[in-house]
């Protein structure tokens, strides 16, 4: 197969990477469903079209895409797949405000489907990774905040490990990242929300600009 260059935060896009997957006429034996950004800045001050536009992508998409991959492993009795959330789905997520809800959905999406899935020998995992080495933050505009370049970040490459070893084990979900990372996890399971979304606005609230 082709590599297939679509925007999966179109209708279209997400229609020509499963007719990619068709033309092979080969089975479809896992599936890595990661598509997704995020838009930093003050709910106040940032784009409705481009949080529309997010919310299509990190949310529609992953819905449209899964209903072909979902079907087509139930037809054939087996299946993985990994579908992509995140840490910030364990908490609100301020001055990324549409972000995190979003992975929230991932997240609760990915183990409702799993359970259905399981009587059809299809399993599905979720990965939440933590900050990551990679342009994800920069691309949401937030070099300016404390996810800057300069944040020490988990290997893109152990996120992706401990992803792929999690799909091959089906393991419902597992948290991306290092010990820290896991460990903060863990804390979110009982710190209160607004404890967390507080705490979350330093790290995510753009830093003022000296001239």
């Amino acid at each position: 197969m082709n590599p297939v260059r679509a925007d999966l935060s179109q209708s279209e896009g997400v229609e020509a990477v499963w007719r990619a997957v068709q033309e092979t006429g080969r089975p479809l034996d896992a599936a890595v469903l990661n598509a997704g950004r995020s838009i930093g800045g003050a709910f106040l001050d940032t784009d409705l079209d481009d949080e529309l536009s997010l919310i299509q992508l990190n949310v529609a998409s992953v819905v449209h895409l899964a209903k072909h991959v979902a079907r087509h492993m139930a037809g054939n009795h087996r299946g993985r797949i990994l579908i992509t959330s995140s840490l910030s789905a364990t908490l609100p997520t301020p001055y990324e405000t549409v972000y995190g809800p979003s992975r929230a959905f991932t997240r609760m999406f990915a183990l409702g489907l799993r359970e259905e899935l399981r009587e059809h020998g299809v399993t599905v995992t979720c990965l939440m990774p933590g900050a990551t080495d990679s342009n994800f933050h920069a691309s949401a505009g937030m070099n300016n905040t404390a996810f800057g370049p300069d944040m020490k970040k988990n290997s893109r490459k152990e996120v992706a490990r401990q992803g792929f070893l999690a799909l091959m084990n089906g393991r419902a979900e597992v948290v991306g990242g290092d010990a820290a990372t896991k460990r903060t996890a863990v804390q979110h399971r009982f710190l209160p929300e607004t404890y967390k979304a507080a705490r979350h606005a330093t790290k995510a609230k753009p830093r003022p600009q000296h001239s």
